[in-house]
């Protein structure tokens, strides 16, 4: 398994702040998976962190794996 957060106005298509999913190959899988799931998502501008690290390209997920959802940030 693998856990899931999100943040901001994500939860509001989610309904959730965290959840547990299957362990899955990588993240492209993983967005698949959700824009499925939740195809209000890709609607939306989000980035993605893996295990506290951001990333914009494709990244292999373990079970234990955190990856975070996070609306983009406007700075201040």
């Amino acid at each position: 398994m693998i856990e899931l957060l999100f943040f901001g106005q994500l939860t509001d298509v989610t309904g959730t702040s965290t959840m547990q999913w299957e362990s899955v190959q990588d993240t492209d899988e993983l967005l698949k998976q959700l824009l499925y799931k939740y195809p209000q998502l890709s609607k939306m501008k989000f980035v993605i962190a893996v295990n506290n690290k951001m990333t914009t390209e494709t990244m292999p997920l373990n079970p234990g794996s955190k990856i975070a959802f996070m609306p983009p940030f406007s700075g201040g």
